[in-house]
């Protein structure tokens, strides 16, 4: 599947999870930044994915792409998981030939040449017939993935599948990973590796005759899918911090009209893109969990930028920089973001702010919240019924929300401007309730 496609196909589930089929096709279209036919393609191969992820399903839970979506919605994210992944998969030919190695493999150890024959054997007749180079390169790649493992050290080698994991485990053994498993790859970031793990582990389970009840006996109500998706580029990024390596993308705001735009080969159909094409040194990944959105910093041409990951499209690596020139940008980004609460970079300023405990025998859960979520912050003053929060932060546009979701236990002090903010923000909300 080529980058453009898997680009597409994230931005199309994003905005049908987040918009709920709020708008038609035509919108749908318009918002993308695609024609028509290209969002019913897209649409097409999306259906023949969620067919193929959910075989098992009764024929009336699988009959259409949105209905899928929304099945088990409360459960856990993993339709646009294996939506994702799946969509990104290899070509068909590889993904033949790969199976037919593992499942080569799972019978007994085997050499390249001996999985060579059983693919000339069992490979369909209208795909191309792999030569012994491309199955020992299968092999590496498989190899360097941990799927399989050399037996010998001598030519010609022997490879075994490394599956020790669920033939050493006793079923009630496999039952509790796989519990462990579903909670951390819901609970956790990042989730990739953990939802693709437990995948498997459901799958081997579910083959062994388990009960559906056995395997899913968790529900998960508080998914930012938008996060599962924004993982697609996550490891290419963290790759690219390790390598010290510049990146290229095509940026699309979130104020913008557009969250994605095609790559028009035909010159007949050429239209000017809504994104911006951006070249950046990555240096720093962080996550808002208050909001579920990964963001990128870097430093480009215009100094140190923030980018918000879900914008970024067409994603690709370039020439590695100096280290001692990268680590003098990584130390100026420290620097910046030193009293950020997430990724400000403005002005330091002191926030003051009066929480109230919680009447009665009550456990004091505000201020546990307070001494969790804090970060840096210290409680300066403190009284029977209340205490004083006292923090210096980059600006105060990233505290607010956190100072806002205390309602009326909180009371800020200073700055008297975002005093006002909030004051003026409660008004308005009070305004909405007001009688009819």
């Amino acid at each position: 599947m080529a980058k453009e496609s898997f680009d597409k196909e994230i931005q199309f589930l994003r905005m049908l999870v987040l918009t709920s089929g709020a708008y038609n096709r035509q919108q749908f279209a318009i918002r993308l930044g695609i024609s028509v036919n290209t969002f019913d393609k897209t649409l097409r191969r999306l259906k023949d994915i969620v067919h193929a992820t959910y075989q098992q399903l009764p024929e009336e839970q699988g009959k259409e792409f949105a209905e899928a979506i929304r099945y088990r919605y409360d459960d856990s994210a993993d339709p646009m998981l294996l939506f994702l992944f799946r969509a990104k998969s290899l070509k068909e030919s590889e993904s033949r030939r790969l199976s037919l190695v593992l499942a080569a493999l799972n019978g007994r150890p085997m050499t390249a040449s001996e999985l060579l024959d059983c693919c000339m054997a069992d490979l369909p007749a209208d795909l191309s017939l792999p030569d012994e180079k491309t199955i020992r390169k299968d092999l590496k790649y498989l190899e360097e993935v941990g799927v399989v493992r050399r037996e010998n050290g001598a030519r010609p080698y022997i490879y075994r599948i490394r599956n020790e994991l669920i033939h050493e485990l006793t079923d009630e053994e496999l039952l509790d990973l796989y519990d462990f498993v579903d909670v951390m790859a819901n609970t956790q970031i990042p989730s990739v590796q953990g939802y693709l793990l437990r995948d498997g582990l459901k799958k081997h389970l579910v083959r062994s005759g388990a009960e559906k009840e056995t395997v899913e006996p968790f529900l998960y109500k508080y998914h930012y899918h938008s996060r599962i998706l924004d993982e697609a580029h996550l490891f290419a990024i963290l790759d690219a911090i390790r390598g010290r390596r510049k990146m290229k993308f095509l940026y699309f705001s979130p104020k913008s009209d557009k969250s994605y735009g095609s790559q028009n080969t035909n010159p007949l159909f050429e239209r000017e893109s809504q994104g911006k094409l951006e070249t950046t040194l990555p240096l720093k990944v962080v996550y808002d969990h208050q909001y579920g959105r990964w963001y990128v910093l870097g430093y480009g041409r215009e100094g140190i930028r923030k980018y918000r990951m879900e914008g970024m499209t067409q994603v690709e690596t370039g020439e590695p920089a100096a280290q001692a020139w990268f680590e003098e940008k990584q130390a100026e980004l420290m620097d910046r973001i030193r009293y950020s609460w997430l990724i400000d970079t403005g002005r330091p300023v002191t926030v003051r702010a009066r929480f109230f405990s919680p009447g009665g025998s009550e456990p004091n859960f505000i201020k546990e919240r307070v001494l969790l979520q804090g970060q840096w912050g210290e409680i300066v003053e403190e009284r029977e019924d209340s205490f004083i929060y006292e923090i210096t932060v980059n600006g105060t546009q990233e505290i607010k929300p956190w100072l806002r979701s205390f309602g009326s236990s909180c009371e800020v002090l200073e700055p008297v401007q975002l005093r006002r903010e909030l004051i003026a923000e409660w008004k308005e909300i009070r305004a909405y309730y007001e009688s009819v």
